[in-house]
Formats: C-alpha cells, structure tokens, sequence
C-alpha cells in the first residue's frame, strides 16, 4: 500500500507501524525540536505504534482507523513538539512515567496532578517520605528502558472493578458515567491507567525534563515550547500558584474536585446551591479587590488576562464594587486604542497578527493615561470593528478626585502602556483568567485553556454567529500571542482573579456539545473537536441557566449579560 508521509511516498508492508516507516524515510531525530511524537490522519490523530496496512490475519482494525486510513487516500501528516498536538502526547507520556514511578516508589499513594504553573505542571503527593531525587532516578530509569507505550482495550465495567480494587475510586466514579461498553488503558506490569488522548511510541522519546522539589509534591518541567531541545527555564510563580491552590482549597470545601463530583451535584440538583456559593465568592472577591484599590488611592487600574478570561465583566463588576466605595469609575478598553488595519504589517504567513503589542497606539495611550492621572481632559478614540479604524465621536474624559479609571486589554499589564514619570502607587494591576482547579480524576487535569477554548466557541456562536470552525482556526495564533505577550507579566500583578467557576463545565455543555458532535472526521479540525468531545462526553448537562445571575461572568459568554444592555 502507498503512503505520502509528510510528501515522502513509501510502499507499506502489512505489519509496518507508522515508527518502522518514519524510519525507513529518515525522518525520526533525536533532536526533540524535528522528532515525529505522532501522526494525523484524515482529521484523527493516532500513536506511530500503530500499523496502517494489517497482517492478514490480525483482527480487524478498529473503525475510526479504517475510516481514516481510507478517507485520507494514504496521506499522513506528522506532529512534532511544535504543533499543540505533539506537546498533548509528550505530556501524556509524561503522566504515564510519572505515575507508573510513584506507583512503583509508593505504592499506593495518592498522587495529583493538580495545575500548570509557566511551563511545568504541580503534583501533589500525600506521603511523608516523598522524595524528588528517588523519583527522579527511577523516572530516569524507566525513560532509559525505552518501554513501548500499547494500547489496550478492555470493558468499562473491567476498567471500573480494577480500579476500585486498586484503590483509585476518583477514576472508578469517572468511569461510572461513561456510556461506551469498552475503554482503553496502556499497562505495565500491575500498573494500569489512560490520559484521554494518544501517547508517544515509548518512554525513550522524554529527552528534556526536569524535576523540581515543592511544598507538598513537585514540579515537572517540559521542554521550552520555542526550543523544545532545551528545558524550559523554571520561574517560582508565588502569586499564580497562590491562586491556584485557592482554588484547589474551594473544591474541597465544596465537595467538587472531579467530574464525577460535579455530576453528582447536577444530578441531585445540589448544583444550584454550588452556583450561589460560587457567585458569592466572586462578588467577595471584587469587593476585597475594590478594598485594595482604595486603600492604596490608586487612580487607573489596569486589567489584563487572556482570551475568554472574563476581562470585561470583570472591569463591570469592579466598578460596581468601587461605587460601593463612594467611587466614580470611568471604563476605558485598550481596544479602542487599535491603529488601523491598513497600518499594520502581515507577519511572515501573510497573516495579521492581532495579538502583538505592535497592534496597540502604546505612545497615544501612555500620554492619554498620563494627561488623566494629571488631572488634564482627554479625547479617547473608538475604534469601529467593522471599518477596522480608530474613529473619534467626541467622547472627552477628565478623572474627578473620586474617580478611577479601569483599563481593560490583553496587553494592560504590559509596561510599555504605563508611563512614566507617574508614581508607580496610583496604577493597580489586576490580572484576570479562569483557572479550572477541577480534574477529570487524580491523574488528569482539565486544562485551563480547555475551558477558555469552550467560553469562546459558545460566545462567538451565540453573539457573533461563527461557526465552530472559524473559532479553532484561530485559537492556535491566539495563545501564541498569549505566552508571548501576557503570561509573560501576570506575576507582576497586584492581584490574581480566578474567574473560573466550577459549574461552568456542565452549563456550556448544554451550549456547545450539539455544535461539536455536528463537525465531520473530514473536517480539518476534527482533531481539536475530538479532544473536546472526549471530556464533555464525561460530564452530565445542567439546564440551570435561570439560576445564573445576569452579573455572572459565565453571562459574558453564554448571553443575558446585564452589562451589555443598553
């Protein structure tokens, strides 16, 4: 059979995997940065253990992989380290060692995986004789056995009875809720789990890592996701890991720290008390953020956080805290400070890149907000989406002596917009994202841009009229702009807001799941839609909108967001 392996043709053998024919073509490296981690076909992504043409007498392939095999017409793309894909295979590679060590060290120890923090991820482990150089040596081991990573499928139900022996009930519970008879896990020896995606073809492939020794378990450290053949520098983040622990700390005193807890709660409908506590914490929050620019006299706030984050309720939301305070606040959005489309240059792919700070007036903006803070009246301009020009309509502004100004933008934390001759006092600096602390079970964490990746779809489906499609197509360039620009500053803020909230997962469902289930395995984002529907298909639907106040920042991307009306 013929196969076009990234445009090289080769003639596959029955019983030849992916791996066998990469090699055969010169293709496979020991440089992490030009290594094969995996394969897409037709839209599917699937491990380079797997044989594209069977022996006869193998049994028969499983349907997916018959499907893409066929609807590819033998055309094979390879995924490195560089493509998000190829990263989500070196990390689940990475649990598998990581947890196949502690389980082999301790047995029997609860170990989770909990949060990312820069470029490394935080596990927690519940023993009092951890130690990070006894894990790092048998993690070094079990890389140099090269131990190939097979798939194995067993029954749910057999699933279920292993894990509850073995003491895993967060993965048993999980399971519970599965609707598919068969489930597959990768074993070695006594030890069995999965990671919800494909892996690499064997331990050998984690070349780079590291592991870092911190309060109550460790930090691994991935490659640098600009030069994967180099570690990525390891930053202490004491605010951001603060933040995320709080968050971790809330699901335990509400009962919610895995899907399957969330379920239970939907199920009862004890998700509506979850819902009021979640809105009052919010609510405290803004109110002990309004207290600290207050108590500092700040005259300007400047808001940041990523995409879907919540930046624009919350500004609302904290300007409705600060008239509490006898405050008047003044909304300023760094959009408005957009130059011209026509004036910006394409970057090398001929496209726009409208996350770069090369995109903001940083000079206008820095003496407009300088002229404000010096008590002088400005003209802020507005800028028209659809003309894709800065327009001015008279909107002039002058700061009062209760006033404060909330800045809110992508780039508000970075400091090329803050001037400077203005003492550093009078600028607070607010950074915003919603830092998912629920896990899928111990072992497998939702990431916290899964759930700003869902915010988006359903919000530029409901107010924009995008498809599905056209929202994934730029989400890749999205977070690029966002390590580059914005993660780069959060630690400098003055204060940390999780606008995550734990419900949110079950709401949005209702929302999305119809949109995703709709794209077809032809479809060049099929991959992406799969990884979505893959953890969705785990998580029972709530039809709770009506408790959801119109204030919420889930309003902002659902609908009946109170502060949009006119």
């Amino acid at each position: 059979m013929k196969l076009w392996i990234d445009h090289n043709m080769i003639e596959a053998e029955p019983g030849q995997t992916l791996l066998d024919l990469i090699r055969a073509l010169g293709l496979d490296s020991q440089e992490l940065s030009a290594r094969p981690l995996a394969a897409k076909i037709a839209g599917e992504i699937f491990t380079l253990n797997y044989v594209p043409v069977r022996k006869s007498h193998d049994a028969e392939p499983v349907q997916s992989q018959r499907r893409a095999m066929a609807a590819s017409g033998g055309r094979i793309k390879l995924l490195r380290y560089s493509n998000p894909t190829g990263r989500e295979a070196y990390t689940r590679t990475v649990q598998f060692v990581l947890f196949l060590a502690l389980h082999q060290l301790y047995p029997g120890v609860t170990a989770k995986m909990n949060f990312t923090v820069g470029q490394g991820v935080y596990i927690e482990v519940a023993c009092e004789d951890f130690s990070v150089d006894a894990l790092k040596t048998r993690v070094s081991e079990l890389i140099a056995q090269d131990i190939p990573l097979l798939r194995k499928r067993i029954s749910t139900q057999e699933a279920i009875d292993y894990f509850k022996k073995d003491g895993q009930e967060d993965k048993a519970r999980l399971l519970s809720w599965r609707t598919v008879p068969h489930f597959d896990v990768y074993t070695y020896g006594d030890f069995v789990d999965y990671y919800y995606g494909e892996m690499m073809p064997s331990t050998g492939y984690l070349t780079v890592w590291d592991i870092v020794a911190v309060d109550g378990g460790f930090m691994f450290i991935f490659p640098d996701s600009l030069n994967p053949d180099r570690l990525a520098r390891f930053t202490q983040m004491p605010n951001f890991f603060r933040v995320c622990s709080e968050g971790e700390r809330w699901c335990t005193l509400l009962d919610c720290q895995s899907v399957a807890d969330l379920n239970d709660l939907v199920c009862s409908g004890k998700i509506r008390e979850l819902i009021r506590v979640n809105e009052a914490l919010h609510e405290k929050s803004f109110s002990q953020i309004a207290d600290m620019v207050c108590d500092r006299g700040a005259k300007a706030v400047m808001l940041a956080g990523p995409s879907s984050s919540g930046k624009t309720t919350s500004a609302n939301r904290l300007a409705v805290q600060l008239r509490v305070h006898g405050m008047r606040p003044v909304l300023m959005s760094l959009d408005d400070y957009y130059i011209d489309r026509n004036l910006i240059e394409p970057g090398p792919d001929g496209k726009l890149d409208l996350e770069h700070i090369n995109t903001i007036d940083t000079e206008l903006f820095r003496e407009d907000l300088q002229k404000l803070l010096s008590g002088e009246e400005v003209e802020i301009p507005q800028f028209n989406f659809k003309t894709g020009r800065r327009e001015w309509n008279g909107n002039r502004i002058r700061l009062a002596d209760d006033s404060v100004v909330i800045v809110e933008g992508l780039h508000a934390l970075n400091p090329v917009l803050h001037p400077d001759h203005v003492d550093p006092a009078l600028i607070f600096k607010m950074y915003v994202s919603a830092l998912i602390p629920l896990n899928l079970d111990n072992h497998n964490r939702i990431p916290t841009s899964y759930l700003r990746l869902l915010r988006r779809t359903v919000r530029d489906y409901e107010t924009r009229g995008s498809s599905v499609e056209h929202t994934l197509s730029m989400w890749d360039s999205v977070q690029r702009g966002e390590r580059r620009w914005i993660f780069l500053y959060q630690e400098n803020a003055d204060v940390i807001f999780n606008s995550s909230t734990l419900y949110e997962i079950a709401v949005l469902k209702k929302h999305i799941y119809p949109l995703l289930t709709a794209v077809q395995p032809e479809n060049p984002y099929y991959d992406e839609v799969r990884a979505m529907v893959k953890i969705l298909n785990f998580v029972q639907e709530a039809s709770v909108d009506d408790e959801i106040p119109p204030t919420s920042l889930i309003r902002e991307f659902i609908g009946g967001n109170s502060f949009y009306r006119k």
